[in-house]
């Protein structure tokens, strides 16, 4: 290899204060972890020393706690963007100690070609395999790794050998044309490649390759429990029934699902379903339960941006690359989350709410309207170019002390002009059609807790007599109530 072998502590010696860094993956997959950490060890030499040192972050999505946890903890970071998740980056956002500007996913990379936002100075990429030529090969996640690698001054690689070499033909590396002459993306189907198994560099970019074999640091999937479990039979069942109406193609439509422990449990409520046929997947991710329903049968082919799975499940498909690589695409997530694509494949698409308003209104980021959780990620990409667009949420949350649907949303992320079905364990809402008091009704009748219910239709009844009957005055008494005694319970209308 004609590059230089760096530890990881010479390699952050490339990343100065004020810089900008632009790093691999999706979630914790794919993420570099060395460097990263690297760099908070150096920050904290530098704030011990009297010295500032903080760096601007451009990421695919959340990240591990070795990148984001580090640096977070480090108080290395200038801002972030496009998402995250953990615990202390939220801190640090929430505490204003960094500038966080929420992203949807599928707009960073080309936002940064455009010249809206400043170009990274130097990307930090995990790869699985690199050649003299200046071929990387990235691990179990993309992101926006080729469009940082593109604009970034230099390149530092993490060559990671827990992700083996054989990996290369499972990513589909492809970058749109910006305007004003773009074409179509030619993806016509979710098994459709239009790319190159791996991102092309010009090697002299590439200044420090820093050996690793780290594994990825995604946790485990919760248990199912009754909830989620109930949560999955509805939106199941709900599909089916729009199968069997005749408002979905036969051969079904390819599914997208969002991240987490909900929408882990859901795709297995999906694949058990068996009113509905095996499907195809064009996701974000792909998690434990997509794995599984492969290997029955039941999942024909799943595109996603990263392989978010539990370590013993990667293990399992590195075990048998064979199989998998027939029938799993990795690619960027501007490919990923594309609207176009969305749009044109007539994607099922299903997402996790914060809280939801009884008019179809969804907060996807915000506790009580001022405190960043995670971010919107990519469920705008695809909840606007939806075939159909599914919330869900569990109707509750703190032992039932706070209502996940409420009169008004205190922040909003997807309105209601975008959200089609809104479903908690208690059934379904079908908003297709109907007006703001009919929503009303639907959402309070069928997702409510039943404890909420007459509490959420006397806000309704108390509304002006207009087209969408709210109270300006009482519209926030719910969370005024949790805020004030810890207890949505306490509202008074």
């Amino acid at each position: 290899m004609n590059y230089k072998i760096m530890t990881a502590d010479e390699a952050a010696m490339f990343v100065n204060n004020g810089e900008i860094v632009g790093f691999s993956g999706f979630t914790p997959a794919g993420c570099p972890k060395e460097v990263p950490t690297a760099i908070a060890k150096r920050a904290e030499a530098e704030h011990a020393a009297g010295r500032e040192f903080k760096i601007g972050m451009y990421t695919g999505a959340s990240t591990g706690d070795s990148l984001d946890g580090a640096l977070a903890r480090a108080n290395a970071v200038l801002f972030r963007t496009p998402y995250q998740s953990n615990k202390d980056m939220r801190t640090r956002l929430n505490a204003q100690d960094a500038h966080y500007f929420d992203m949807h996913l599928s707009h960073l990379a080309q936002e940064l070609r455009y010249g809206f936002m400043p170009k990274p100075n130097i990307a930090i990429v995990e790869a699985c395999k690199l050649t003299d030529d200046g071929k990387i090969v990235p691990t179990s996640g993309v992101g926006n790794l080729p469009t940082f690698c593109r604009l970034a001054d230099k390149i530092i690689v993490e060559l990671n050998a827990a992700h083996p070499e054989e990996l290369e033909g499972i990513h589909d590396i492809y970058e749109p044309q910006d305007p004003p002459c773009r074409e179509a993306i030619p993806v016509y189907k979710p098994s459709d490649r239009c790319g190159k198994p791996y991102v092309q560099v010009d090697p002299k970019k590439i200044v420090a390759v820093v050996k690793t074999n780290r594994p990825n640091e995604v946790g485990k999937f919760s248990p199912v429990d009754e909830v989620t479990a109930k949560i999955g039979e509805n939106v199941a069942n709900f599909l089916a029934g729009e199968l069997k109406a005749g408002r979905i193609p036969a051969s079904f439509l390819p599914i997208q699902s969002g991240v987490g422990n909900i929408a882990n449990a859901l795709l297995g409520s999906l694949g058990e379903n068996k009113d509905i046929p095996a499907f195809e997947m064009y996701t974000e991710v792909i998690q434990d339960a997509v794995i599984d329903l492969m290997k029955k049968g039941r999942v024909k082919f799943a595109s996603g941006c990263s392989l978010t799975v539990s370590q013993p499940k990667l293990e399992e498909i590195y075990n048998n690359l064979d199989f998998f690589k027939q029938r799993v695409c990795l690619r960027p997530q501007e490919l990923s989350n594309n609207p176009e694509v969305a749009r044109r494949l007539g994607l099922i698409t299903i997402n996790t709410a914060l809280e939801a308003d009884i008019f179809g209104n969804v907060n996807s980021t915000h506790v009580l309207g001022t405190k960043m959780m995670n971010g919107v990620g990519g469920s705008c990409d695809f909840t606007r170019n939806a075939y159909i667009s599914i919330f869900t949420t569990p109707s509750t949350a703190k032992d039932g002390k706070i209502s996940s649907i409420v009169p008004m949303v205190s922040h909003l992320d997807q309105s209601e002009h975008s959200v089609k079905v809104l479903i908690t364990e208690h059934g379904v809402a079908d908003l297709r059609g109907k007006s703001p008091i009919q929503r009303a009704n639907c959402i309070i009748d069928n997702c409510v807790a039943p404890e909420y219910r007459d509490m959420l239709r006397k806000y309704l009844a108390s509304g002006s007599k207009t087209h969408t009957p709210m109270n300006i005055n009482t519209c926030f008494n719910m969370h005024k109530a949790f805020a004030e005694t810890g207890d949505m319970h306490n509202a008074e209308f």
